[in-house]
């Protein structure tokens, strides 16, 4: 039997993760992409702290991986000559967060990526409520 979908033949849950990020992605708008990517990091630095409790070491790495990408697209997306105190600002919080994530990274304290997603979410609730 042929494999028409090679990329997409190996882990489901994978192949399903893509899928859904690629369609909630197409065509949407930068202000929804943000949205997005919040909510995405919020996900992998929960994720990589469900890992650690559950000794899956693989599994955290790769969250961690994700989070520390995001992070790093939020802060490399933001417009420094319209965005003016607010971009810097973020720039600041993001790279805090990324420096906390990779920092605790090499232990196996659950805590530190629980406390920076409840951070993110704190400002993805914020960027919520002045887009809707």
């Amino acid at each position: 039997m042929a494999r028409y979908a090679t990329a997409l033949a190996g882990d489901p849950a994978a192949t399903y993760s893509r899928v859904d990020l690629a369609s909630r992605t197409g065509g949407a708008d930068p202000h929804a992409l943000v949205e997005l990517l919040y909510g995405e990091a919020i996900r992998a630095l929960t994720g990589a702290a469900w890992a650690i409790e559950h000794n899956d070491f693989r599994m955290k790495s790769e969250r961690l991986t994700r989070a520390t990408a995001i992070l790093f697209a939020l802060e490399n997306g933001l417009d420094f000559e319209r965005g003016g105190d607010v971009s810097r600002t973020l720039a600041t919080l993001y790279r805090g967060l990324r420096s906390q994530v990779v920092e605790a990274s090499i232990g196996n304290d659950p805590l530190p990526f629980r406390d920076a997603a409840a951070q993110l979410k704190e400002i993805a609730d914020a960027w919520a409520s002045v887009r809707h």
